[in-house]
């Protein structure tokens, strides 16, 4: 495994000049609109992504065949990654969408379709569709795989899923895989039980991680390729551009660009991981609000006193509890202490409020895959504190945070 090391901050200032003609004589209509503003806060100054240090990564295309894996979150300043390939003069053999799909816009959950870019003649491949793991048909025409997508820090978002799969492919097809860190705006937090039930295993649990890992999508690749995860013990040829500038894992990063369609902003991403295992229950967390990801409530007015209507929207076409009333809480101003990546308080009380009657069917066997563990509903239902069941996974976060040492690429 290689990893590159090197800034270039000036080089890309200077080939801001030439994008900035190159880009915009490719018309408004860019493949994916590319350059894009949100109400995302913007990312730390000084800190290049991977994406961003062309200078070191571009030598490893040149003369070869390339795909990429990418989404909206792949971005090099305001201008997305593929639209900047093509402005200096690069075109891929084709584009690997992941979950949500290429633009990002897709439900989660929903597959998506592969199709040809109607601008570009470009063939955008989905890798949540048909199938999650690229063929070998399809890496035929491709010397090197390049992925950067945003991942958010938590086990069970599919992004690292499809990078898994991704490495196997490149592995089994004798293929190399770039992949262009990015900072994990929670790589601070390792949390919650380490998933170690291999029949727990699914796309939304593929790794003995903890929900929280602290890595960023290339340490974890590092990590996969050690650890023999790959199917067989397979080792994929593997190069990660490292995040440039002064980076570390208790550098604050808010993320330019919503990751996911239901996590509009960095309160969701804070309490995503926490609110994401009401997903295996029947309590809604907003999707089909203004607010997913910040607020929980269930059909039952014993919820809470918070109420809202979860409805149909293109974010969310059929969303949990669509249409019916739902009370619970409001956690926009939430906050969760700096030392405190998962909260479990939220998923105790709506079970402690669940009426009697319909407490046995709370915990849905989905609970279990995003927990990584069959225990947490367990003690839930038998009245455990929260503070009893962090300290059930401390033996196992231990051990993990030995594993996860060897493979950091940044300082703590």
């Amino acid at each position: 495994m290689k990893v590159e090391i090197s800034i270039g901050y000036v080089w890309l200032t200077l080939l801001g000049f030439v994008l900035s003609g190159s880009v915009m004589a490719m018309g408004p209509h860019r493949v994916l609109g590319a350059s894009r503003t949100t109400g995302m806060a913007k990312p730390k100054p000084g800190l290049l992504v991977g994406a961003e240090r062309l200078d070191v990564w571009l030598p490893h295309l040149k003369g070869k065949r390339f795909s990429l894996c990418v989404n909206q979150t792949s971005m090099v300043g305001a201008v997305h990654l593929l639209d900047t390939l093509l402005a200096l003069g690069y075109r891929p053999e084709q584009v690997f969408g992941p979950e949500h799909g290429f633009r990002g816009d897709a439900d989660a959950g929903a597959h998506v379709k592969s199709e040809i870019d109607q601008r570009t003649g470009i063939k955008l491949t989905s890798l949540y569709g048909k199938h999650q793991k690229p063929t070998a048909e399809e890496l035929q025409t491709t010397d090197v795989v390049v992925f950067d997508i945003q991942d958010v820090g938590a086990r069970f978002y599919t992004y690292i899923s499809t990078m898994h799969y991704l490495m196997e492919a490149c592995a089994e097809n004798n293929k190399e895989l770039i992949v262009l860190d990015r900072p994990n705006p929670m790589g601070w937090a390792v949390d919650g039980p380490v998933l170690k039930d291999t029949t727990l295993r699914s796309f939304v649990g593929m790794h003995s991680l903890p929900i929280l890992h602290g890595l960023t999508v290339g340490e974890l690749a590092t990590m996969i390729n050690g650890e023999g995860w790959l199917r067989g013990g397979l080792k994929c040829q593997l190069r990660v551009i490292k995040v440039g500038g002064d980076y570390s894992h208790q550098t604050g990063y808010n993320l330019p660009i919503p990751p996911s369609p239901n996590l509009p902003n960095m309160q969701a991403i804070r309490l995503y991981a926490s609110l994401c295992l009401f997903e295996g229950t029947p309590i809604s967390v907003g999707r089909g609000t203004p607010f997913p990801f910040q607020v929980w409530g269930g059909p039952d007015e014993a919820y809470g006193k918070f109420g809202f209507v979860p409805k149909g929207t293109a974010n969310a076409p059929k969303p949990l509890n669509v249409d019916q009333p739902c009370w619970g809480e409001n956690l926009r101003q939430e906050s969760l202490p700096r030392n405190k990546g998962l909260s479990l308080a939220w998923v105790i009380r709506a079970y402690q409020r669940c009426p009697e009657g319909k407490k046995a069917a709370f915990f849905k066997p989905f609970f279990n895959k995003l927990a990584g563990t069959k225990e947490l509903a367990k003690q839930i239902e038998a009245g455990y504190t929260e503070g009893q069941i962090h300290q059930s996974w401390q033996a196992d976060l231990n051990e993990y945070l030995l594993l996860r040492k060897r493979y950091l690429l940044y300082p703590e």
